[in-house]
């Protein structure tokens, strides 16, 4: 295998020129990322994507041609192993429920600091989800609305206090590899922390799971 096929790859879309060119230069500066292609509407992205089936697509939510949330949905169709990363200036719930219903493996606004796109991206090829923080208070309250209040306060009991330790961490955007850092265990056992979390709640991923926690939180319970 050659060190370009190591390599992450990434396709990047955007519709602002400046974006586009800073998210790519950011990306270069780690020796894990190629950008294989760089879209300034929608439609180029999908083309993109389907020409070379990039690790991730980094995309914006409204674009020219086709949105951001389209060509999520595009991507699930063709039963790509795409993972994709919403990078965006809109914070509106729907959007940011909308994109991570339909299986986006991030939502990031485009304050974030390079250090944190570039391990969000390292994150969400592994297999780990990443949110905004500064979304996801909203964004519980917004879910909670969408589901029976009753049906996520009895799981979220069932939790140890390792298991609730882990995903207040989670809460907080840290990636596994942080968690384990700061409770100091090891990313193995964190992983089984959020199994045995999924299993209790009643969820499949890490999103779904941080806004069970953040809707109980903003419900005082």
């Amino acid at each position: 295998m050659t060190e370009s096929e190591k390599k992450i790859r990434v396709v990047i879309a955007d519709d602002h020129a400046v974006v586009r060119e800073g998210i790519r230069r950011i990306l270069a500066t780690s020796n894990l990322m190629e950008v294989v292609g760089v879209a300034s509407d929608g439609n180029e992205a999908w083309h993109l994507v389907d020409e070379h089936s990039p690790n991730v697509a980094i995309l914006d939510i409204r674009m020219p041609e086709l949105t951001g949330i389209e060509i999520l949905g595009r991507i699930n169709e063709a039963g790509y192993d795409t993972r994709v990363l919403i990078l965006t200036n809109y914070d509106d719930q729907e959007y940011v429920l909308d994109a991570m219903s339909q299986g986006a493996s991030g939502y990031l606004m485009k304050s974030v600091e390079p250090e944190v796109l570039i391990g969000s991206v390292e994150a969400i090829v592994t297999g780990e989800t990443v949110l905004d923080p500064s979304v996801a208070a909203g964004l519980g309250r917004l879910w909670s609305r969408r589901h029976e209040r009753g049906s996520y306060q009895i799981g979220m009991a069932a939790l140890t206090g390792r298991e609730k330790e882990t995903l207040a961490l989670a809460c907080r955007g840290m990636r596994n590899r942080m968690i384990s850092d700061e409770m100091g265990i090891s990313v193995r056992t964190v992983e089984g922390h959020f199994n045995s979390i999924y299993s209790k709640l009643g969820v499949t991923s890490r999103i779904e799971a941080v806004l069970q926690a953040v809707a109980v939180q903003s419900e005082g319970v």
